[in-house]
Formats: structure tokens, sequence, C-alpha cells
């Protein structure tokens, strides 16, 4: 398994949107929440977040902060996408927002202006528009996936949070029925 490659796609899952979420979807991803924490051990999440922010469904924004730190330096993808999440699920902070994100390219190190150049520029929204489409075309519906591909055949790998030896081993067998 050592000539794997392994790579990151962003789901974009919710386009953007100013409209602030429903009531619904708000208590839709606050029992989400609650499951995961109860499924996944040491999960925690700051439900502060749904009474100090204005709420919207809108997830593309940080999509495309991933992007634009990516094109600063590959390097700052991984640390884009942890202080996205900790930010949203742990400081109550929207990520929906610009101004959040900015605040968070800062954080890791980022080049401001670039980054605000960057973050909305058509080349990114391009971007992204390939990233989603290409999952698509993986067949992925859910977030997050992992799929194996080669030569040709695509095998979905069951994600298992608890359980990465059950993970690896279906990875194994995947790769030896391909």
């Amino acid at each position: 398994m050592d000539d794997i490659s392994v790579i990151s796609v962003l789901g974009g899952l919710a386009p953007d949107s100013n409209e602030p979420m429903s009531a619904q979807m708000q208590e839709y991803l606050q029992q989400t929440w609650r499951g995961i924490a109860q499924k996944i051990p040491g999960t925690r999440f700051n439900y502060d977040f749904w009474t100090e922010c204005q709420p919207r469904r809108s997830t593309y924004p940080a999509c495309r902060a991933v992007i634009a730190a990516r094109s600063q330096d590959g390097k700052f993808e991984d640390p884009m996408i942890s202080t996205i999440q900790q930010g949203y699920y742990l400081q109550a902070k929207n990520p929906s927002d610009d101004e959040t994100l900015l605040g968070f390219a800062e954080s890791i190190g980022l080049d401001k202006q670039r980054f605000m150049n960057d973050l909305n520029a058509p080349s990114t929204h391009q971007s992204l528009e390939q990233e989603m489409n290409f999952g698509r075309s993986m067949g992925v519906q859910g977030f997050p996936s992992l799929i194996l591909a080669q030569q040709g055949k695509i095998c979905p790998i069951r994600v298992e949070f608890l359980n990465v030896d059950l993970m690896v081993e279906s990875v194994k067998v995947a790769l030896e029925v391909g």
C-alpha cells in the first residue's frame, strides 16, 4: 500500500447564500452534532454558534478558503481545514462569512491581501466547481467519503471513524480484487 496516492477533494455541499438558515435546518444540524458526539467519544461542539452567529446554509465560502490557502502553498491546506473546523465547531465562528475566513487565514500565516483576492476570484469558483464535479464523477454522495480508484475501477470504502483498521482492511481487499 506504499504506492497509494491520496487526493483530497472538496465537496461543496451548500451553495452561497445570504439567507438565514431555517429553524428546521438549524435543529436538524444540532441533532446531527448530538448524534456525532454520542457516537464518537471525545467529540465536542460549541452550541453557542446557534445563538451567537447568523447561521446560513452556505459551505462554498469555506471550500473556497481552502482553495485560496492551497494556492498560496499546498502546506496551508490542512491547517486551513483544521482552523475552519475548530472555528465552527468549537469557537462558534461562522465559516460562511468572508471576514471570519480572513481571520482564519491570518491565524495560519497566509498573506492577507492575496487570500482576500483569491477567496472570491473567478478562478477559485472554477476550481471548486471542478473538484465538486470530480467528486460526483466518483459517485461521492456524503462527506467525508473515501474512494479507491485503480485501473478505471471505483470502489467506495466505508468511513469508520472508530475503526481505522477496518478501513485499512477494506482498502487491502479492494486492492486485491481490483
